[in-house]
């Protein structure tokens, strides 16, 4: 079973890792999953920021 990546450099979905490790998000089960990798990121930071203010 392929893993989907996203390159925050290129931002381009990769399957199965074609580029280092310092430039993927992943993996994920599917593409359409990690183009929703930013989002997820984005998510997260802000929630990690809201728990930091309490």
């Amino acid at each position: 079973m392929p893993q989907f990546w996203y390159n925050v450099n290129t931002h381009q979905i990769e399957e199965d890792a074609q580029s280092g490790w310092r430039e993927l998000i992943g993996p994920y089960d599917t593409r359409e999953e990690a183009q929703t990798a930013l989002d997820k990121v984005q998510e997260r930071n802000q929630a990690w920021e809201a728990n930091d203010d309490d």
